[in-house]
């Protein structure tokens, strides 16, 4: 009779080695990061490795969806906060974090030259519409209650604050003197601008 698996144990070894990937693949590149590599890091066998991860791919997507999952989790632990403008700044700060990782700008690098992988591709735009849709509905909630400008639609401001958040990573991953931190503040004020209009501040 098989063991029964316990699910904590299962889960806590899944992002033991996610967490070894993010190190390795952001360390030495995609071509780089050999499974080897990876178990070392992680302090495990390559039978255990495979029994998670059947691949490299697999492990990239794995660390993707887990992105995917903190956003959601993110969107539905604020869904009825009374202070909609707040959610959208917090859910900045909320990526930022994870910007703020040293080893986001060499996974960000990873993730670039994997894009035309259908299933990469398909990960990335999935964990963007839950970031669109989270961002819409507080967009939404911030124009009833007139916190915000109304001239512009909920859809077309939620796709700017993302864009210039995307646009953000993309210079954390590109650009090694880009320091998040520093950056930060204009950051902000150029999301309060998008949002209100000129003159105000809701950061």
């Amino acid at each position: 009779m098989p063991r029964p698996i316990d699910p904590q144990r299962h889960r806590a070894r899944r992002l033991q080695i996610i967490d070894a990937g993010l190190t390795v693949f952001a360390r030495r590149g995609y071509a780089g990061a050999t499974t080897a590599a990876i178990c070392r890091e992680a302090g495990i066998g390559s039978g255990t490795f495979f029994h998670y991860f059947p691949t490299k791919l697999s492990l990239v997507l794995a660390i993707l969806d887990e992105g995917a999952t903190e956003s959601r989790e993110f969107f539905a632990a604020h869904e009825e906060h009374s202070e909609p403008v707040r959610v959208v700044f917090d859910w900045v700060r909320h990526e930022l974090r994870d910007l703020s990782d040293p080893r986001a700008s060499g996974f960000i690098a990873v993730v670039s030259g994997l894009v035309a992988h259908e299933e990469i591709s398909a990960a990335l735009a999935a964990q963007d519409e839950i970031n669109r849709a989270g961002l819409v509905a507080c967009v939404e909630s911030a124009q009833e209650s007139g916190q915000i400008r109304g001239d512009v639609t909920a859809g077309r401001l939620a796709e700017w604050v993302m864009v210039v958040v995307d646009g953000f990573a993309g210079r954390v991953g590109s650009a090694g003197a880009f320091d998040v931190e520093t950056e930060q503040p204009l950051l902000f004020e150029t999301i309060s601008t998008l949002l209100t209009g000129p003159g105000k501040d809701n950061g």
